[in-house]
């Protein structure tokens, strides 16, 4: 979180000059996860939605004190083992239902609880 408290977080990054999307997914993925997550990433990814990150959290919702930022955001199957590196503390597993619960939201910041209800909505799973 902003405040330098441990939040629950969605895999993120940025594409780096000259890399292709689809690279940078696998990149952030594997940094994150772990090398033997397996994200299968179809050969011409396409973003679920795109949003707009904002210092001032007023204006879309979606918060970066840092910067304005555009955001493409994926929906990305998992079919390996994941574990924690790098940037991860822990990693856990939760029902759709529990992700898209008031409690599990309030542990997310900058906007990322309302994008994982987005995702969830997206893959029809959200109740």
């Amino acid at each position: 979180m902003p405040d330098g408290s441990i939040s629950r977080a969605i895999v993120s990054g940025r594409v780096l000059y000259g890399e292709r999307i689809r690279d940078a997914l696998v990149r952030h993925l594997e940094k994150d996860l772990g090398s033997m997550a397996m994200p299968q990433i179809p050969a011409s990814a396409q973003p679920f939605t795109v949003v707009e990150y904002f210092p001032d959290p007023t204006i879309t919702g979606f918060h970066d004190p840092r910067q304005h930022c555009v955001a493409m955001a994926f929906v990305v199957p998992i079919f390996g083992d994941c574990a924690p590196s790098q940037d991860s503390l822990d990693l856990v597993w939760v029902s759709p239902e529990e992700a898209a619960s008031d409690n599990f939201q309030a542990e997310m910041s900058g906007g990322q609880g309302r994008l994982v209800r987005m995702a969830l909505a997206y893959c029809g799973m959200l109740l």
